[in-house]
């Protein structure tokens, strides 16, 4: 039996395929036998290369939807990447051979990524997967992937590269078992989407014989070796019919003694927002808006800014609500107009709100172009600041919300923000919390170091405490406070959310059904046992066990 973090829940029992990830050898071989070439040709070559490797890319994500679609735009982009060009460049002036000047350079920024944590780390593997897919169109190779299985199977690997995470097939890959990665990679946001069964962090997966059945249970993270298979069809059969029910949940959200929770959707562009209002969510609990803009070079005008804006607002009016996050660039976003070069440690930098802190003109200009959206699609933007850390910068991001005629929030993310939550709340009308950063800072580990995921749970109960504090705050001034992290996505965890006081979840779209259908089958109280019980374990597998039994014997 291995275990690892669950993902996406769901049972299924079929055949190991395992992915390789190697360009062919014989190939590298061949052309290693070749005469060298000159820097100049030799980058000519790997400027080919780069151009087959973004085209497949951008072809792929024509085809793709949602997020595998801004997955595979942003492979496309960082494939393009000049500092990377440079550096093959300066390698082959020192000497290098085409293939070792491609290596040395993909190494030296996997290098940078991962010292500067959160998402840059985690474009570790796909600097990789660009350094491989680069290699194979130099030496005339197939570029690697996954191979497509014969019949449905669980695919098995290290981790997986965003153009293979997006361009899965549910119906030959039927669960996916990662050995490295965590709850916020982007293996886990494309398996949310396809909702198919994910276990990410899973030592000892790629032991896993290939071709040999396995039972994976993408709610409990475990994947069994040698199940009796009778037990095991029987296991997929309930899952299956679980599945079932949920997909006939078509909202509003309610408990089963009609505790309403508002359930709204993340999106990062308008196309993300169209698909969402299709959906059965209220609104938009997170619109990401420094996606659309990670590839621009110059701060767009006012009124660039309002027509994108008006594009995400626009599908939601005139009942439902967006709240809009301001940039969250720096660290592990970015942007080249807003984020502060060199930083010693990008992650506790200058990011976020503080940003604005020296530069106050490029958030007075985001907060100008989101009114005038507001104006044009007759609707009164929510508006968050992320990164606030004390009240003060709260009460001076509401004046600036609030002189526009929009709604201020901020987000929780820092444990100073929840730990005074009802200081906050003096000065905002509403809090959303932030899961995935609020868990990185509480336990001092980098949300995409494989090694810390057990640190980097949001089960883990000191993070439930702040939630808690957090929730507990707006209770008492009866101001909404919701989650728009990945937590929310996480039907066991929403249920412990909502019995905290948590008035809104907001998720990937296709994680919604999920979310719902658990929470239309608990009362409320059991909510807040579940809550009692997630906040009283010693660790997250503890707190998850004793919430499925609260929710299974009340």
């Amino acid at each position: 039996m291995l275990q690892g973090t669950p993902v996406v829940g769901g049972v299924v029992f079929a055949p190991v395929q395992r992915v390789g990830s190697e360009v062919d050898a014989d190939a590298i071989s061949r052309f290693r036998q070749l005469p060298p070439q000159d820097p100049d040709s030799a980058l000519s070559r790997y400027d080919a290369a780069i151009d087959q490797v973004v085209s497949s890319f951008l072809a792929r994500s024509e085809k793709a939807n949602g997020s595998a679609a801004e997955v595979l735009a942003a492979s496309a982009s960082l494939a393009k990447d000049k500092g990377l060009r440079s550096q093959v460049r300066k390698n082959l002036l020192g000497d290098s051979v085409l293939l070792d000047a491609v290596d040395a350079a993909v190494e030296h920024f996997t290098t940078v990524f991962a010292a500067m944590g959160g998402l840059m780390a985690e474009r570790v593997t796909d600097l990789r997967d660009i350094g491989l897919r680069a290699k194979a169109h130099i030496v005339g190779a197939p570029e690697p992937g996954i191979p497509t299985p014969d019949v449905p199977s669980v695919l098995v690997a290290e981790d997986l590269s965003p153009a293979d995470s997006a361009g899965l097939d549910p119906s030959l890959v039927i669960a996916l078992v990662m050995e490295k990665g965590g709850s916020t990679s982007h293996t886990a946001i494309i398996a949310r989407q396809m909702g198919i069964p994910c276990i990410v962090g899973t030592a000892g997966a790629l032991q896993l014989p290939n071709g040999a059945l396995v039972l994976v249970d993408g709610t409990a993270g475990t994947v069994e070796l040698d199940a009796d298979p009778e037990q095991a069809r029987r296991r997929v059969e309930e899952s299956r019919k679980a599945k079932e029910a949920l997909d006939r949940w078509t909202g509003p959200a309610i408990t089963s003694d009609g505790h309403a929770v508002k359930l709204l959707a993340n999106v990062a562009d308008p196309d993300s927002a169209e698909l969402a209002a299709q959906g059965p969510v209220e609104g938009v609990g997170l619109f990401r808006t420094e996606l659309s803009f990670l590839s621009s070079t110059q701060e767009p005008s006012v009124e660039e800014q309002a027509e994108l804006y008006a594009g995400v607002l626009r599908p939601f009016a005139p009942d439902r609500y967006v709240v809009t996050r301001t940039l969250d660039a720096g660290s592990d976003k970015p942007i080249a107009y807003a984020t502060i070069p060199g930083e010693e440690n990008p992650a506790l930098g200058v990011r976020g709100l503080r940003l604005s802190f020296g530069k106050p003109g490029l958030l007075e200009r985001q907060l100008d172009a989101l009114a005038l959206a507001g104006q044009r699609t007759s609707t009164q933007p929510w508006v968050m600041a992320p990164m606030v850390a004390t009240a003060d910068e709260a009460a001076d991001f509401a004046d600036k919300v609030r002189a526009r005629g929009m709604k201020p929030g901020v987000m929780v993310e820092i444990p100073s923000a929840a730990l005074l939550a009802w200081q906050l709340l003096e000065h905002v009308d509403f809090l959303s919390i932030g899961t995935n950063d609020l868990t990185q800072y509480t336990m001092a580990a980098d949300r995409m170091a494989t090694d810390l995921s057990h640190l980097t749970d949001p089960w883990q109960p000191a993070v439930l405490h702040l939630v808690a504090i957090t929730a507990a705050a707006g209770k008492q001034v009866d101001k909404p406070v919701g989650v728009c992290g990945e937590a929310a996505a996480d039907p066991l965890l929403a249920c412990v959310l909502v019995g905290m006081g948590i008035t809104s979840l907001s998720m990937a779209s296709a994680s919604v059904r999920a979310v719902g259908a658990q929470l239309s089958q608990v009362t409320h109280q059991q909510c807040r046992y579940a809550a009692e019980a997630a906040t009283a374990a010693k660790d997250p597998a503890a707190a998850r066990a004793a919430v499925r039994e609260v929710l299974a014997g009340q």
